[in-house]
């Protein structure tokens, strides 16, 4: 069976300096306005990492390029996929986003990265509901791709922020 194309959504950058991971990217990319949003909370209800339960906060950071979703994470605290990346490789280029259709091509892509020896590092649900897992196979060279479900309501917001580009 071929897989079907699920071509990347989202870019993602881990950094301890959003404000110069901001400045960096807007003059290399012309972004026009990031979108903040800290403390966004990973309870161990509804998130694991490496098969534990996961409980940390980050600050998050949004724009868009065209049609592309840019995602700049700054962990603030608990042990996560973030802050590891930072202890292991400073600050850089993270992963890249697929999106899921629904829940059951969710649960098929994780099938998929299974039947591959691809390591599901990271899953969870957002506060706003939208489901995510990152998966690994560095051995390969993919250091993390991230699939996720995204619904109305988080979609809906990443509409305003795309709009806000183009003013």
């Amino acid at each position: 069976m071929t897989t079907p194309a699920r071509p990347p959504i989202q870019i993602a950058w881990v950094t301890d300096d959003l404000d110069a991971t901001e400045a960096t990217l807007t003059a290399l990319l012309g972004v026009r306005k990031w979108v903040r949003m800290p403390g966004i909370h990973f309870g161990p209800e509804t998130c694991t990492y490496r098969g534990e339960p996961a409980d940390f906060v980050a600050d998050i950071a949004l724009s868009y390029v065209g049609d592309m979703q840019l995602e700049l994470i700054a962990p603030v605290s608990g042990s996560s996929i973030y802050d590891e990346f930072l202890r292991e490789h400073g600050p850089g280029l993270h992963h890249i986003c697929v999106e899921a259709t629904d829940a059951d091509d969710f649960a098929s892509m994780l099938d998929d990265a299974a039947a591959r020896g691809v390591e599901v590092v990271s899953q969870g649900v957002m506060p706003g509901g939208m489901r995510f897992a990152y998966v690994s196979a560095p051995e390969a060279g993919v250091p993390f791709v991230e699939i996720a479900v995204i619904p109305a309501e988080i979609r809906a917001v990443f509409d305003y922020i795309k709009q806000e580009q183009r003013q």
